[in-house]
């Protein structure tokens, strides 16, 4: 029962990235069979983007209501139904209108599924769900480029990822009765029996019933904006550095095109190979140690990379360094919420750590885009510099302000 969920779940992260990267790939051919100008995609990706933002701050209410497995499988169907709604839109208004209810689904399913992970399963699981979740964004540009190179066009791959995710979808819903049969890895509150456990507020096992946790009640908690703030910043500077690290090395180091694409890709692919990694060593080492140790490699990686050497080498492998460097960040922070903060407030605080890692991802590229155009592109790795910093700093501020506190689940009982 335990494993076989656990290889659901592993599958579902995968297909959670399969759409991530078909905006992206494919807008090239997109935006010209749709008749508008290439700047267009903004708009798409800020539709997806606002609708991640809502859904993740609403994910709470809809896992305590409906559980945590049909929150997942409602979603996924959701974004099935948008990118088979993409695959058959033939102008941009109504991509604009299936981009709404896609954002949605990923919102929810995201911090739904996060939550549930962070709850029933070690920390290496939370690392190598999310290295399977790179492998789903990295296969899709080969899904596009199949499509576009077989005559089926980019509305064909929308098609291909539409029909795995409703498929998934249908595989969820036969697990359902599996998601409240795994024990969580966490104390349950005061007491072990199920009266404590729901007096205290807690849901049940797949995230079902208790008392929800209003946003202003959990941005209270000693602790959350702190997790933010270090979240916020780090989703900001990997998002900045996919964006603009082959621009920066094209425009200010002179680098060829070819080689600063190769080495771009790099960085994504010491994510993705980083997590399976850090896997090996999560539940020896530690959440808050992975990331303490991730915010230090990035650092030294944008040091390497902002070196005014002579050679380009040092800055080549910093891409690199900064890419293993992110790799742990991202799921520590998820897995370490319920022991920070206790199993009751959990889910509402990865909806919020959610709405703020898309915010960051969203609204900061674009920001050094603008800061670039103005100051000159050098600025690139000071810009990552400021998030490093910002994410390590809060990071630490909230290892010692949770050390200073009663246990989280006492801290709920209050």
């Amino acid at each position: 029962m335990y494993s076989l969920l656990l290889a659901i779940v592993y599958v579902a992260f995968v297909s959670l990235g399969l759409p991530d990267s078909l905006v992206g790939s494919g807008w090239p051919v997109m935006h010209e069979d749709l008749g508008v100008p290439v700047g267009y995609a903004g708009i798409v990706t800020m539709l997806i983007a606002g609708g991640t933002i809502v859904s993740s701050l609403a994910s709470e209410r809809l896992t305590r209501r409906l559980g945590a497995g049909l929150v997942t499988a409602v979603s996924v169907g959701l974004t099935a139904a948008a990118l088979i709604g993409f695959s058959t839109s033939g102008s941009f208004w109504l991509l604009c209108l299936w981009a709404i209810p896609y954002g949605l689904g990923a919102g929810a399913v995201d911090a739904a599924l996060n939550n549930y992970v962070a709850l029933h399963y070690a920390a290496r699981h939370m690392n190598w769900l999310h290295s399977f979740w790179g492998v789903g964004a990295s296969i899709s540009p080969f899904i596009m480029s199949y499509a576009l190179t077989s005559g089926l066009g980019w509305s064909g791959a929308y098609r291909i990822v539409g029909i795995t995710q409703a498929v998934l979808t249908c595989v969820l819903l036969l697990s359902l009765p599996l998601w409240g049969r795994v024990n969580p890895r966490v104390p349950l509150g005061r007491a072990d029996d199920a009266a404590e456990d729901a007096a205290s507020g807690a849901p049940a096992a797949d995230g079902r019933g208790g008392r929800p946790v209003p946003l202003r009640e959990a941005l209270r908690i000693p602790g959350v904006v702190m997790v933010l703030a270090a979240f916020f910043a780090y989703c900001a500077l990997e998002t900045t550095a996919m964006l603009w690290a082959s621009t920066y090395l094209v425009a200010d180091r002179g680098v060829t095109p070819e080689t600063a694409a190769a080495f771009a890709s790099l960085y994504i692919l010491g994510i993705t190979g980083g997590r399976f990694l850090s896997g090996f060593v999560a539940d020896r080492v530690g959440d808050r140690a992975l990331i303490r140790g991730g915010f230090v490699a990035v650092g030294v990686g944008v040091v390497m990379i902002a070196l005014p050497l002579p050679t380009d080498v040092l800055a080549l492998a910093g891409l690199v360094v900064a890419g293993l460097g992110s790799a742990p960040i991202y799921p520590a922070i998820i897995h370490s919420t319920p022991t920070n903060f206790g199993r009751r407030s959990s889910q509402a605080i990865i909806g919020v750590q959610m709405a703020a890692a898309y915010s960051g991802a969203t609204f900061m590229p674009p920001l050094f885009g603008a800061l670039s155009s103005w100051a000159g592109m050098w600025t690139f790795p000071l810009f990552l510099a400021v998030f490093v910093a910002v994410g390590l700093v809060m990071s630490e501020r909230l290892n010692r302000t949770v050390a200073g506190l009663p246990g989280p689940d006492e801290r709920n009982d209050q």
